[in-house]
């Protein structure tokens, strides 16, 4: 097996977008983090961090939609290969990568840098997928055109080759080496999309059902054996809209502040998490920055921070 990347070392990357989503405002979402004290918290924690800034993403009002189905697609791609080169360039030097952001898009680029690493050390990536959402849309299922509902779907090779082909191969991971986890909102069509490739989701359901730390349990058991390097994309509307207001698509449900803590704690304590993208913060639905605060406890968490 590959040596496992080290996480003495962060590196934190900020992808400032919204142009996957209609609401706007998670845009902001890097500097709720920062100003929520993301970099101190690491630190004292032991952590050497290095901010490497924000990439620069053209805002709505500068561009025009030209496919409904595929909306603000090329600067999407263009920032999404900024950020994979980044990521990828990250975890070369040994340096664990934190992106953070933004709309959800931000994993087709986290995702592809990552892929590109393991490919090239002849690693097999896992992903550990948090969120309501399933992301699983393609251009031919999604109803709103709106590109954070597809990068899971990117990243299984599904959809738009200009996405599933961002660094030049597809797919980025199979799915039998993914878990979506907390999921309790899919669209109808995205249904058959998951079902065609056997994505492996656990929803809130089967937490309300068997509890958070069997879920998660069960799925490092599971990946353990046939991956190297486990990425986590946490969304945030993963968490009950009573536990974080401020995020960009809420959906009653969710997971409670302790369950979200000890899956993250979990993984943890498993190792062998090599790179995290955190998305769809929105500081303008948010009360005095609060659910970034949360998020930043919730990265610690699954940085290792303990009780006791």
């Amino acid at each position: 097996m590959p040596k496992q990347v080290q996480k003495k070392h962060i590196e934190i990357i900020g992808f400032p977008m919204d142009l996957g989503a209609d609401r706007r405002g998670v845009d902001m979402g890097p500097s709720a983090l920062r100003i929520a004290g993301i970099e101190r918290k690491l630190r004292n924690m032991g952590y050497e961090v290095s901010d490497l800034g924000d990439i620069h993403i053209q805002t709505k009002e500068t561009q025009d939609i030209t496919n409904p189905r595929l909306k603000y697609l090329d600067e999407i791609v263009r920032a999404s290969e900024i950020l994979a080169e980044k990521v990828e360039r990250t975890l070369s030097k040994g340096r664990f990568p934190l992106c953070i952001g933004g709309d959800h898009s931000i994993s087709i680029g986290s995702i592809a840098g990552i892929a590109s690493y393991c490919s090239k050390n002849d690693s097999i990536l896992g992903v550990i997928w948090i969120d309501a959402h399933s992301d699983m849309n393609i251009e031919d299922t999604t109803s709103s055109g709106n590109i954070h509902g597809m990068p899971l779907a990117t990243s299984l090779g599904m959809g738009n080759k200009k996405l599933t082909d961002l660094l030049g191969f597809a797919p980025k991971v199979s799915a039998e080496n993914c878990a979506s986890i907390a999921i309790r909102s899919i669209d109808n069509l995205e249904k058959e999309n998951i079902r065609s490739v056997n994505l492996p989701v656990y929803t809130m359901s089967d937490i309300d059902r068997r509890g958070a730390y069997s879920i998660i349990d069960e799925v490092l058991d599971s990946l353990k054996e046939r991956v190297d390097h486990i990425h986590v994309s946490f969304d945030i509307d993963g968490l009950d809209p009573s536990v974080a207001t401020g995020v960009g698509t809420p959906v009653p449900g969710g997971l409670t502040y302790r369950e979200a803590h000890l899956i993250m704690e979990t993984i943890a304590g498993r190792r062998g998490m090599g790179s995290m993208d955190v998305a769809e913060i929105n500081p303008i639905l948010d009360h005095k920055n609060e659910s970034a605060e949360f998020t930043a406890e919730i990265v610690a968490s699954v940085m290792g921070k303990r009780i006791l």
